[in-house]
This record gives C-alpha cells, sequence and structure tokens, in this order.
C-alpha cells in the first residue's frame, strides 16, 4: 500500500508549524505538532492512560496560575487555559492524546500535545475558533516551561497519584483479607514446612499473619517510593538552568499541583539532577518489584496449600472461580492467584527497563521519559488491580481443610523436635528414624519403644503447644 495520504470523506483543517502546513482532523483538538508525532510514530499502538494525561492537565493549570500570579500571561488568557486544563485533569479528552509511547525521549511530542490541546480548547472557550491560536500552545500554555522540565513533573505526579490513591488503597484491602483469615485460621495447627519437607507444626493462622505482615510491610514501601518522588523538576526549563523562567514559578507551581492533588510536592533540591537523570523513578519503581515480589511469594504458597483436591497437600480448599480445563472434567485451577504470579513477572520486566532506562541520561538530560512513565504506571495498574482481584476473588473465599491439616501434622517427622528436650537429639533421631522405616507416627514409634509414657507423649507431642514460644515440659 503507498505511503501516500489517501482520499478520505474525513473533514481536515490546515494547521501549520516551524516545518510547515499539515492536515489535522478537523474535530481534533491538536495541532500540528501532534500530528506530526502521531505519523511519526506508528511503533506501538500504546499511547498514555489516565494517570498521565490527567498529571499534564494537573502542570499545566499550577503553571497557568503561578503565571498569572506572577503577571507574566494576562489574566483572561490564564483563566482560559485553567478551565480547559480541567477538563483535560477531569478526562474530558482522553482520546485527544493519540501520540504513541514509545516518540522522542524527552516526551516533547506529549507536552506539545498537552499544549495543542489545551490551547485550542482554552482559545474556544474565549470564543475564538479552534486552530485560531487565539491563545498559543507555545507562547501562553507553555510559557516558562520546556518539554525537559514538564514531562519529569508529570511524571512524579502521575506516579504519586497511582500509588497514593489506587496501589495503597489495594494493598490495604489485600492486607485486611488476609488479617481476617489469620484471625479465622488461628486455631488450626498444620505442619509447617521448611526446604519443603516437613517442619514443626504451625498454624494456618500463623502463616497468614506472616503473609498480611508481607503486605503491610509493602504499604509502608510503597508510601516511601511516593516520597521519592516529591520533588518536581518544574522551572528548570531546558537544561536545568531555569531560563525563560521567573524565579518564583517553581515553587508557585508545585504549591498549586500540592493543592489540586492533596498531595505533598515541592521544587527539586537540584534541577539539573531532576532533568539530567532519573534515579528516583528507579529507586521508586524498586519498591514496587518488591511489592510484587511479595504478592508473588504469597500466591505460590496459597497455590501449594491448596494444591490437590485429593493428591496436593489440600490444606485450603481453593474457590471455583472457573472451570480449569478443557479436557479433564471437574478439574478446578488457582486461576487468581495464577495471574498474580504472572503481573509478578510483568513488573520485573518493568523493572529492567525503568533501572536500564534511568540510568542513561546522557549530560544534561535523560532520554527514555516515555517509556519510564509508562512501565512504572503500568507496574502500579497491574499491581493494583492484581490486589484487588487476590483478595476478593481468592483469598476471602478460601477454606481451611482441618481435618487434613490435623492428619498430616499427626504424621509429621518433624514431630520428632519435641522430643529433643526430653530424651535427647540422638534418640529422637532414632525414633524418627524407625518411625519413617515402619510407615508409624512419632507417637507411636516413642511410646512403643518406651521412652514416653501415653501421658508424656500426650504432654510432649502436643502440636498446638509446638506453635508457641517456649521449651516444652518447663513450666
Amino acid at each position: 500500500m503507498s505511503d501516500e495520504r489517501e482520499e478520505s470523506d474525513e473533514a481536515v483543517r490546515i494547521e501549520a508549524d516551524s516545518l510547515g502546513e499539515i492536515e489535522v482532523p478537523a474535530e481534533a483538538y491538536w495541532g500540528a505538532q501532534t500530528q506530526r508525532a502521531v505519523e511519526n510514530f506508528p511503533i506501538s499502538g500504546a499511547t498514555f492512560g489516565r494517570r498521565f494525561v490527567r498529571a499534564l492537565g494537573i502542570v499545566k493549570r499550577a503553571a497557568a496560575l503561578a503565571n498569572r500570579d506572577l503577571e507574566l500571561i494576562e489574566e483572561d488568557v490564564a483563566e482560559a487555559i485553567v478551565e480547559a486544563a480541567e477538563e483535560v485533569i477531569d478526562g474530558e479528552y482522553d482520546e485527544q492524546f493519540p501520540v504513541d509511547v514509545f516518540q522522542t525521549g524527552s516526551g516533547t511530542s506529549s507536552n506539545m500535545n498537552a499544549n495543542e490541546v489545551i490551547a485550542n480548547r482554552a482559545s474556544e472557550i474565549v470564543g475564538d475558533e479552534v486552530g485560531s491560536k487565539a491563545i498559543h500552545p507555545n507562547d501562553h500554555v507553555n510559557f516558562g516551561q520546556s518539554s525537559n522540565d514538564v514531562i519529569p513533573t508529570a511524571m512524579h505526579v502521575a506516579c504519586v497519584e497511582a500509588i497514593q490513591r489506587d496501589l495503597i488503597p489495594a494493598l490495604e484491602s489485600l492486607a485486611e483479607a488476609l488479617g481476617d483469615k489469620e484471625s479465622e485460621f488461628a486455631d488450626v495447627v498444620k505442619t509447617g514446612r521448611t526446604h519443603l519437607q516437613d517442619a514443626t507444626p504451625v498454624t494456618l493462622g500463623q502463616e497468614f499473619g506472616g503473609y498480611r505482615t508481607q503486605i503491610e510491610t509493602g504499604i509502608t514501601r510503597a508510601s516511601r517510593a511516593s516520597n521519592e518522588l516529591s520533588e518536581l523538576a518544574l522551572g528548570g526549563t531546558a537544561v536545568g538552568t531555569g531560563l525563560n523562567t521567573h524565579p518564583e514559578f517553581p515553587e508557585r507551581a508545585a504549591d498549586h499541583i500540592s493543592g489540586e492533588t492533596g498531595l505533598p510536592f515541592e521544587e527539586a533540591t537540584n534541577h539539573f539532577e531532576a532533568q539530567a537523570a532519573h534515579d528516583a523513578m528507579g529507586q521508586a519503581h524498586g519498591s514496587l518489584r518488591t511489592v510484587a515480589g511479595s504478592l508473588n511469594k504469597i500466591a505460590n504458597d496459597l497455590r501449594l496449600l491448596a494444591s490437590g483436591p485429593r493428591n496436593g497437600l489440600g490444606e485450603l480448599t481453593q474457590p471455583e472461580n472457573q472451570p480449569g480445563s478443557s479436557i479433564m472434567p471437574g478439574k478446578v485451577n488457582p486461576v487468581v492467584a495464577e495471574s498474580v504470579n504472572q503481573v509478578h513477572k510483568q513488573v520485573i520486566g518493568n523493572d529492567a527497563t525503568i533501572s536500564y532506562g534511568a540510568a542513561e541520561g546522557q549530560i544534561d538530560l535523560n532520554l527514555y521519559k516515555p517509556v519510564l512513565a509508562h512501565d512504572f504506571l503500568e507496574s502500579a495498574d497491574l499491581l493494583t488491580n492484581a490486589s484487588e482481584a487476590f483478595a476478593e476473588k481468592f483469598v476471602r473465599k478460601l477454606e481451611a481443610n482441618e481435618g487434613t491439616c490435623a492428619t498430616q501434622v499427626e504424621r509429621s517427622m518433624a514431630l520428632a523436635t519435641a522430643l529433643n528436650p526430653a530424651i535427647g537429639y540422638d534418640e529422637a533421631s532414632e525414633v524418627a528414624k524407625t518411625a519413617m522405616e515402619e510407615g508409624k507416627t512419632i507417637r507411636e514409634v516413642a511410646v512403643s519403644e518406651g521412652y514416653l509414657t501415653e501421658e508424656e507423649a500426650d504432654e510432649v507431642l502436643d502440636p498446638a503447644k509446638m506453635t508457641e514460644r517456649g521449651i516444652l515440659g518447663e513450666e
């Protein structure tokens, strides 16, 4: 097929930039630079989502308010920009951001996309036509800014909001679900396992308490990640010097961003670092990677504990979310837990991209901004959705198989550990060896070989007592 534009009935208008004229869809709020980006980057089909578009609107609103306060742009122009930016913030124009994630490394195309959409909508608000540039995308909407400081600012705002508004509440719900099971299973004694071999008894509730703590600690890690991103590059303009920006602009704009989001943001300590390096993004995503690892570990454990139903561990009964096989009738698989496992692998892949991209700043600018933002937000979104689904569709529906747990703990070779204080390590080893060879329980051998009486065995080999700290037999 020819690369030449085919004849179409679609209405267009003519926009112009420094490279000349270009046709833009008549109904589009974007302009020439966005259109060139759409045509230049038919790479992935992936565009920025709600969080990032919202963040661009927040940054442009804050910039307009700061410039108005400093009397750098006319009040009526600023008010129109603010109104248009608020519509972008509210999601009214998400479809007007068509630029592929894989674009210019500074994100200039996305910055200009925001400038053009807001400028055209603001022009409309003051009574002029879209495309008139009555309110100019560069001279007004982008006044005192550069893509090099706007995009990293939007990155931080979007990622912090994703963590605070989406991920942390989802993790809190999961921690609550695990905590409920911790209480429900508090008295279910079962075999502990280390190296996937029998170990001394624990309660199912104790194991779930460990999972709850993992997630609660993950919430702390996620909060720290958002703290890493609290500094904003806005005000550094092209290379960090702040050329063409009022000295008070960065602090004023950061205050407006904080006011709009209800989250604490501040001017970057050093604008050169904020634009040339994205160490904060790498560090913050490392926390998300760790949270993903926690989810993966818990999902793996619950799959093992629910394995069966007849030839596995079978200590948990998993929910019947959907048929598990197209060929084996009646088979039910831990599908939700498996989705969590897959999310972990995707987050690990994103972490590799972010770690590498964050380290690839060259001289005064890091040129991996769009993919850093996209992959970070994807990880936050995946972890949010996975945590919610895991909590509601899997964890809350788990049931304990108390009979199976009791039977398995009685048969465990690890009960011999409790014999150490009573008869000594060497004798306990002989009991365990005999029990294994003869297919008997530790209790049966300890009594039959005369190491313990029935009453002493009841006291020493009580699995419930083994789940508590202390030396058995001591008062």
